[in-house]
């Protein structure tokens, strides 16, 4: 073993130690409490909190978000790193810069922006009053914030792979005839399949987290614009406890899926990776 890398066991243990009970207090307890706080009281209390008309409308917009906003970003992401990492344009650093604008900006700023831009007093408002339409505490804006929020997450995994990638490979199917839609499909696609799909679980999982930006822009309103996260806020600020941490539990079943599903595709990438390099001569 490289000395300059190498622990005395008592440190290592230290280390491993301090990071397990880190783990503990603030992942383990938290997860088991909320599990704990949802079952307490039986599983018919549980199943009533979770089918109430109230929760089930709040997760179907949750998935409706979600379901939409992940695609779009799909597509923007493919697009936004296959331009940056492949091809040379002005503009690419401001391209790259507003793919970061919404880590930079707070969600409740995001939000307060929507409502300046779509609401009754905003840019856009007169004419979405002439027009019968409604953005702001509609379903719209919930998923214009959703959008916003996650959209650097596909774009951002799939730049520095397609970046290290390098265009050889697409230049050699140039060469040979392909178009340009079949050396996407046939080359760049499968070469970050693994990355793409890594994208695609942390902009779920954000998309179905988001507070602050849909706190802003969905009014609240009962059994029509509230998410996940804002019905657990207002059955726990009711003193539905109960409720609340029956809902949380979903987000929690959630985020458990999200991990083991990250972990299998980080996995499969490391394993391509290193595919990858031992194919490169």
């Amino acid at each position: 073993m490289n000395a300059a890398t190498a622990e005395a066991p008592w440190v290592r243990r230290l280390l491993i130690g301090l990071a397990l009970a880190f783990m503990a207090l603030f992942l383990f307890v938290p997860l088991a409490t909320v599990f704990h706080e949802a079952l307490k009281k039986g599983l018919d209390v549980y199943l009533a909190a979770v089918v109430e008309p109230d929760a089930l409308s709040a997760i179907r917009l949750t998935l409706l978000a979600a379901a939409v906003s992940v695609p779009l970003n799909l597509v923007f992401g493919l697009a936004a790193a296959w331009a940056i990492a492949k091809f040379e344009f002005r503009g690419k650093n401001l391209l790259l810069t507003l793919i970061d604008l919404p880590f930079s900006v707070s969600p409740v700023i995001a939000g307060l922006i929507f409502v300046l831009v779509f609401g009754l007093q905003g840019w856009f408002g007169a004419w979405l009053i002439e027009h019968d339409m409604k953005v702001i505490f509609a379903v719209p804006g919930i998923v214009l914030a959703t959008v916003f929020v996650t959209c650097p997450f596909i774009a951002r995994e799939l730049i520095p792979l397609m970046q290290a990638q390098g265009i050889e490979q697409e230049e050699a199917a140039r060469v040979l005839g392909a178009s340009g839609w079949q050396m996407f499909r046939r080359v760049t696609l499968p070469n970050v399949k693994w990355a793409l799909l890594y994208g695609v679980i942390l902009c779920n999982a954000r998309a179905m987290g988001e507070f602050g930006a849909v706190s802003v822009v969905s009014g609240h309103i009962r059994g029509q614009t509230n998410t996940m996260p804002l019905h657990i806020e207002i059955v726990y600020n009711e003193y539905q406890f109960a409720a609340a941490f029956a809902v949380a539990s979903l987000l929690a079943l959630l985020a458990l899926v999200t991990l083991v599903l990250k972990f299998v595709v980080e996995q499969r990438m490391q394993g391509a990776l290193r595919a990858h390099e031992e194919d490169t001569p």
